[in-house]
């Protein structure tokens, strides 16, 4: 077990790292309108230059990281020892996480706000009501997102004692459905952001999907039919992925080009935070619900240390007595149940938050490498002019529109061909380090 937390560790501080900065590429690479598309594919192999390591490691937030860490850390611990082990308030082992998590937070807020050269939390954004609501959305949306995938297969194999591989199996039609709600929102041609320019209708419209998500799921009982067992989840899938995907390009709309990283690490800090917090917290609703339903239904000279072994043991459930195993059954769906209704309540709530977010038109124009001075003998070695073309530099700047060209008699209409991706190499790339893409959360 140790062994897996340590790893489990690693490849999120790896991974998230690895999906800001993918953002961000992005987000300079591409044009507003079409961010959504290269997101929605992850589609970005293109890499960029960048100023030396020392340089690099330089700006990053190392205190802020740790003191966030270390309230993480400890209110998760808190809440381990308090509602999984059972441990009582008067013991250590609740009390100092629980108030290390409070002292942690504190210290990381204040060396956010007056300390650090280079916060995560940018103070500047704070400031701001967009990057705020897109934030506290961010919170909601992963809160729920992750309370539902971590508890929705245990249903199946505590309710319907279903096996764990066909229960996990159960996760499946999210997972499709999230990659087509990405690529349904940012996608190409007749797919909707990259065609309209415009996100909040999309937002409004299918930003209520994981809710019907939700109630689906909370309506579910032993008896419902297959197709609800496996579609319920679809719509939280979808309606996710289109959601942090426009939310992602309403952020960088409303903010400066040199705040475009900035801005992308602020959405990202409280998405990860939201993560932590759908599956501690969901937890911990999911133990104490769980325990007030066993101790309810189970009695006897042996009932605390039965109850203790059904709580710490899914796989138990399969094999007790016809008579304990209903008693599981029913205490298990009413306590997976409390953890799908805070889920919902999550939804709705982060769908209520993005309704002041206002629509602001996305522009064509890409962020284009920074330009190089031809030298002396390269322009001799040009080749004469040819004549203009009639297919756009960009094809994503056409916007389908009919480009038109002329000669002595009539005009012929050529349709703009497309392709997936807009980057053009500029023989040295970008500098994603650079004060106008990657300025100083401090600065402004």
């Amino acid at each position: 077990m140790e062994t897996l937390i340590a790893a489990r560790f690693l490849g999120g501080l790896g991974g998230g790292g690895i999906f800001t900065t993918s953002s961000i590429i992005t987000s300079d690479m591409y044009s507003m309108r079409s961010r959504g598309l290269t997101q929605g594919v992850a589609s970005v192999f293109n890499g960029g230059k960048s100023k030396s390591t020392i340089e690099v490691l330089k700006r990053i937030d190392y205190g802020g990281s740790a003191t966030l860490m270390g309230a993480v850390l400890s209110f998760l611990i808190f809440l381990s020892t308090h509602y999984n082990e059972e441990h009582t308030w008067e013991e250590a082992t609740v009390y100092v996480p629980l108030a290390l998590s409070i002292v942690f937070f504190i210290a990381f807020v204040v060396f956010e706000l007056c300390l650090a050269p280079e916060p995560m939390l940018a103070p500047f954004l704070l400031k701001q009501k967009i990057p705020v609501l897109v934030g506290i959305s961010n919170f909601l949306v992963a809160n729920c997102n992750f309370a539902v995938m971590y508890f929705f297969p245990m249903w199946f194999q505590t309710v319907t004692l279903s096996s764990a591989s066909m229960a996990g199996l159960h996760l499946l039609p999210n997972s499709i459905s999230m990659s087509i709600g990405s690529m349904f929102a940012g996608g190409d041609d007749s797919w909707m952001m990259h065609r309209t320019g415009k996100y909040k209708m999309i937002n409004l419209s299918f930003g209520f999907f994981p809710f019907i998500a939700a109630i689906l799921i909370m309506q579910m009982r032993e008896d419902s039919p297959p197709i609800q067992q496996w579609l319920s989840i679809i719509p939280l899938g979808f309606g996710n992925a289109v959601v942090l995907q426009t939310m992602l390009i309403a952020l960088l709309a409303h903010l400066p080009e040199h705040s475009m990283a900035v801005g992308t690490g602020f959405g990202q800090l409280f998405r990860g935070v939201g993560q932590v917090f759908g599956v501690g917290v969901s937890s911990a609703i999911f133990q104490y619900r769980l325990d007030a339903e066993l101790t309810k239904r189970i009695s006897g000279p042996n009932a605390a240390e039965m109850i203790r072994n059904i709580r710490h043991s899914a796989k138990l459930v399969a094999i007790l007595p016809p008579d304990l195993q209903s008693a599981a059954r029913e205490s298990y769906a009413t306590a997976l149940n409390a953890v799908f209704t805070v889920a919902a309540a999550s939804t709705l709530l982060a769908y209520v938050v993005r309704l002041p977010i206002p629509e602001k038109a996305l522009e064509h124009t890409r962020h284009g490498p920074p330009s190089r001075q031809p030298t002396i003998e390269a322009l001799e070695a040009a080749p004469p002019p040819s004549e203009p073309s009639s297919v756009p530099e960009s094809p994503f700047e056409s916007d389908d529109e009919d480009i038109t060209t002329s000669d002595a008699t009539l005009p012929i209409f050529v349709r703009a061909p497309r392709r997936l991706s807009t980057y053009e190499s500029s023989l040295g790339g970008m500098d994603l380090e650079s004060d106008t893409i990657g300025g100083s959360a401090r600065g402004y």
